[in-house]
């Protein structure tokens, strides 16, 4: 039985892993993800990713949630040749530094603004640059709940980098994404996600960006209430566009 249980108030796409993403009115979404999401990268000399923690894959690198990053032109417009299985973009993306200019050159500024010579910005090749699935789904639920949780720290969608922030109706209890996985979604005419499981949130959550200072607030109340877990997390099962205003209908 369909079943809709909010409209897309918001859309987010991060060009560049780890930094502040671009807001969308509208975005096509292959089986990848969003098209050009995290396509790009800082990329260190030991091939690892810069991020906001540690791991196999990832190194932290202070500093990039206050830069942002867009495609000055639309993705998916003509350009040179993709990766098998990747989207193919017009150029990379640009960076904009903290004061809100586009930087002329990415490699060069980043090894200056992070005060390694060892870093470039790198299109994503048969690594993902992404930490766990494509999609990202957060609602305003669960959202307005860490807002009461932590009523002196300033909080929106930001410090969880969701691609898709999802307006719920009034009286829907927080972590309600819960109760989606495992459920297949329904957004726009075609596109169809399958939620599979939540984020395990680390210390990014806490970090400074922007009008959002630094708190380990925000994480320990996740910790807390909810085993370091929060939003929802989907593969894509039919490609299709997904635009503000559509309604997420669980099948």
């Amino acid at each position: 039985m369909a079943d809709d249980v909010g409209v897309v108030e918001r859309l987010w796409r991060y060009p560049i892993k780890s930094t502040g993403g671009e807001p969308l009115r509208s975005a096509e979404v292959d089986l990848r993800g969003l098209v050009g999401d995290r396509l790009y990268a800082v990329r260190d000399g030991a091939g690892k990713f810069g991020s906001g923690k540690n791991t196999r894959r990832f190194r932290r690198m202070d500093g990039l949630l206050h830069l942002r990053s867009r495609y000055a032109r639309g993705a998916g417009e003509p350009g040179p040749p993709a990766l098998p299985g990747l989207p193919e973009l017009s150029g990379p993306p640009e960076l904009v530094d903290p004061r809100g200019r586009v930087v002329a050159d990415p490699t060069a500024f980043l090894r200056t603004y992070l005060r390694r010579d060892d870093v470039e910005l790198a299109r994503e090749g048969q690594v993902s640059h992404f930490d766990q699935l494509p999609v990202s789904v957060l609602t305003t639920a669960t959202l307005d709940w860490i807002r009461r949780e932590v009523p002196d720290v300033p909080v929106d969608e930001r410090r969880f980098r969701p691609n898709l922030l999802v307006r719920t109706p009034p009286g829907t209890p927080p972590f309600v994404e819960d109760e989606w996985i495992g459920r297949r979604a329904i957004l726009g005419d075609t596109l169809c996600l399958h939620f599979q499981r939540s984020s395990e949130r680390c210390v990014m959550t806490n970090q400074a960006q922007p009008d959002l200072p630094h708190s380990p607030l925000v994480l320990r109340a996740i910790a807390a209430a909810h085993d370091n877990r929060l939003d929802v997390l989907a593969t894509v099962l039919r490609p299709g566009t997904v635009r503000v205003g559509d309604p997420l209908v669980l099948g």
